[in-house]
């Protein structure tokens, strides 16, 4: 185990986290899986439970409307905040859910000689192997109208391998929808709907994830348990967050999202794809996973749910209505935060910050840009080390204190074809190197 926290190929591991929409249609769908990391945390991804489709049966009613909630950059919370911000925000808000088939059963290896089973014979059953059979499964989660063409926002694990969609509005109406675009690493997908009666496409209100600020108040609403247009609060519990995604990486291991908001705000199976709103009823991000210990059996919201920021949501939702999915930039190392006890080893100022590069993917940008990974094995506080890489301190003007600085400005400042200047200490001598960034390969 060792000191200091790496991120395979712009990773890192959290704790264990739970998808919290119960649409998991098949194991892959369901893990929130990490890369291994370098501290004393149980990576284990636990999955989401299936939760079977609930009938809509309530028809929320119409009520007088509150008083406005005042605009500006601060806004006073009165008795009726919540209740303005519910009434104005739930009729944009549906319950999704899906159908789909997974294999059940796997069929085992038989022994040499060991004739096939017979299904009719059941004497055979005890002993014979269970041929594969695809089930059906079902699961939900929420989703919020994004324009008034009927596209809706909602994670991409909660429509993930869905043979059927079904939205179900705030007024109990039902319509099927289809699948618009997916995009794996920010856990975004949007379903569209046709066909239905305008007045129920309620587009909501993105507002800015960047200026969001620690303790701000904030409200979700969506469909934890099958429980249509509930609403929780809670506050911003912390910014800048990472969360491994659903895109697989180049020598194992998972991409992050960057900029991930946590909040206490309570989140449940159910709820994943659903807005998590500020005080003037503006979508600041979408409701994503929750952090688990990784040992419950039926685990549930402990006080940390993950969201997907708002400003990701501007930058991913167009490409995937227009294209049907989104590249993304990499620059193809595993590297981490530099610590003190690191920079002392490779006889740096101990107060150096900035990003260690342990490792350099073959054929990635950063191979190409000729970026050198650890080369040195140390001992620190009894554990074994990589140092003697290089280590990141800009890119382009953009100085790189901790990794999520570095990943951050990749995902939401570069595209695939920029070429970007990254300022390196190699060997304790400043240079500059020039970086041309790719897509991320297909896995």
């Amino acid at each position: 185990m060792k000191h200091l926290t790496f991120s395979r190929i712009l990773l890192v591991g959290v704790l264990a986290v739970l998808l919290s929409a119960c649409a998991g249609l098949s194991p892959s769908s369901d893990n929130a899986a990490s890369s291994a990391v370098d501290t004393a945390v149980n990576t284990e991804a636990i999955p989401a439970e299936n939760v079977a489709p609930v009938s809509n049966t309530t028809v929320n009613t119409a009520v007088p409307a509150a008083a406005p909630i005042q605009s500006g950059d601060d806004v006073v919370l009165t008795s009726g905040t919540f209740v303005n911000i519910y009434e104005r925000v739930n009729p944009s808000v549906v319950n999704i859910q899906v159908i789909g088939s997974a294999p059940l059963f796997s069929l085992p290896d038989l022994p040499e000689g060991h004739p096939p089973a017979d299904p009719g014979n059941p004497d055979d059953a005890p002993d014979a192997p269970v041929p594969p059979q695809d089930v059906p499964s079902g699961g939900q989660g929420s989703g919020f109208i994004y324009d008034s063409q009927g596209h809706i926002i909602t994670n991409n694990h909660v429509v993930a391998d869905a043979d059927k969609i079904t939205v179900i509005f705030f007024d109990g109406t039902e319509a099927d929808a289809t699948v618009v675009g997916t995009d794996p690493a920010s856990d975004l997908a949007v379903i569209r709907v046709e066909g239905v009666d305008a007045s129920l496409l309620r587009p909501v209100t993105l507002g800015d994830s960047d200026s969001l600020r620690v303790g701000e108040i904030v409200s979700t609403i969506g469909n934890p348990f099958g429980l249509d247009g509930s609403m929780s609060t809670g506050i911003i519990a912390g910014v800048g967050r990472l969360l491994p995604s659903g895109a697989s990486a180049p020598g194992g291991g998972r991409f992050n999202i960057p900029d991930i908001i946590q909040t206490d705000s309570v989140i449940n199976p159910g709820n994943s794809g659903g807005p998590l709103l500020n005080l003037k009823g503006e979508v600041i991000g979408v409701n994503t996973a929750i952090a688990t210990n990784g040992f419950n059996i039926q685990p549930s919201f402990g006080g940390v749910g993950y969201v997907v920021p708002s400003n990701i949501v501007k930058e991913v939702v167009p490409e995937l209505i227009e294209n049907g999915k989104i590249a993304h930039p990499w620059l193809g190392i595993a590297g981490g935060t530099l610590l003190s006890a690191y920079a002392e080893a490779m006889n740096l100022d101990p107060d150096q910050r900035g990003v260690l590069v342990n490792e350099v993917l073959k054929d990635s940008p950063a191979g190409k840009a000729g970026l050198v990974g650890s080369n040195q094995e140390v001992t620190i506080d009894g554990f074994p080390a990589q140092i003697g890489g290089d280590v990141i301190t800009q890119i382009d003007d953009q100085p790189i204190l901790e990794f999520d600085d570095l990943l951050a400005y990749i995902v939401r400042q570069t595209k695939p074809g920029q070429e970007v200047t990254l300022t390196i200490l190699r060997d304790g001598e400043q240079m500059q190197v020039e970086v041309t960034m790719e897509a991320r390969p297909e896995q």
